[in-house]
């Protein structure tokens, strides 16, 4: 079979499955699958307010995708993406909090700008201590979001801390926030979700119509073969960290410029982790995590609904993990098949 389409229907016949197991979940406690299901798409995609809420819920999850896929595509395990997006939202905030002298025209970009730059700072941490040290980066980027999220707390508790209840900093300036593309009640759908887009479109550009983008993957698939024929490892391994964590701290910055507008010790909420999810259903394609980040959104965001007819919203976990365990088992099948196939 082609390549491309089973890589299009693994994810696809994984969904399926996953929903049918549920559904005797479902079934075992007492209610009816259908009956679920439907409420599940109509908090996710029944109104104009459902769909604004998960699209808001998508654009982040994006990102922390990319962020994962990217590394990924150049063998590297970037499990810091939590941690390189709560320091991407600081530095943005610390930054947007100034600017209200700033025009919208300058205040948006450069806000961005700062958050990406610190995200990719901190994530080349890991990708230089892997470099020079042999550091694996699963351990090295795990210590370090423990690291970023002690200092969040720390942040919104004394320096940049206002008022009382939750931890939070000061409002940034209006000149910093995103423009809602639609305002729905108290919902406000933000242009987060073009600027995710377009970050996807040019991941993908780079990996697969750059000599850049060659050398990275070339890096992750065989890094012998790779320095062998010129490929500087180090390097490669320092910029696709850093690439990986300007991603994340991108979705960062977007949850501060256009859901929160200023930064709570809450702001990540696991969206780094969730990346890692959503690049193994994406397949480490940037289209393909553009649609499982949707996916995962409308999974979160219909869960709600589905607990007023009397299905807990922790089915979802359930659907979501049996998704991961399937795609994964796909890939662990096809790498020992190439494998032995290689070694014949």
């Amino acid at each position: 079979m082609n390549q491309k389409l089973w890589s299009f229907l693994v994810p696809v016949l994984s969904v399926v499955v996953a929903l049918i197991i549920a559904s005797f979940v479902i079934l075992m406690i007492g209610k009816s699958p259908i009956t679920a299901y439907l409420a599940l798409i109509r908090g996710a995609l029944g109104s104009r307010m459902a769909i604004a809420s998960t699209i808001v819920k998508t654009t982040p999850l994006i990102l922390t995708g990319l962020a994962v896929g990217f590394g990924f595509r150049a063998g590297l395990f970037n499990i810091g993406a939590e941690g390189q997006m709560i320091v991407g939202a600081m530095a943005a905030t610390a930054f947007a909090i100034n600017v209200g002298w700033m025009p919208a025209v300058l205040a948006i970009p450069l806000t961005m700008l700062v958050g990406m730059v610190a995200g990719a700072a901190y994530a080349s941490i890991a990708g230089f201590l892997k470099a020079k040290t042999g550091a694996h980066e699963v351990v090295t980027t795990i210590m370090l979001n423990w690291i970023a999220d002690y200092l969040s707390s720390y942040v919104v508790t004394v320096p940049m801390g206002v008022g009382f209840g939750t931890p939070k900093s000061p409002e940034i300036a209006s000149s910093a926030k995103l423009p809602p593309l639609m305002v729905v009640q108290a919902t406000e759908l933000t242009s987060g979700i073009i600027v995710a887009v377009l970050a996807a479109i040019l991941m993908k550009i780079l990996l697969d119509k750059t000599s850049k983008g060659y050398e990275l993957k070339a890096a992750g698939f065989n890094p012998y073969a790779a320095e062998y024929g010129g490929i500087r490892l180090a390097n490669n391994i320092v910029l696709a960290m850093a690439i990986s964590g300007a991603l994340a701290g991108l979705a960062g910055t977007l949850e501060v410029m256009g859901v929160h507008h200023r930064f709570l010790g809450t702001l990540s909420g696991g969206k780094g982790f969730d990346g890692i999810s959503i690049a193994l259903i994406g397949q480490n394609n940037p289209i393909g995590i553009i649609f499982a980040a949707l996916l995962m959104g409308a999974l979160r965001n219909g869960s709600n609904e589905m607990q007023f007819v009397g299905v807990p919203k922790h089915i979802i976990m359930i659907v979501q993990a049996i998704i991961i365990f399937l795609v994964a088992a796909d890939r662990i099948v096809r790498t020992i098949f190439l494998r032995k196939k290689v070694a014949k």
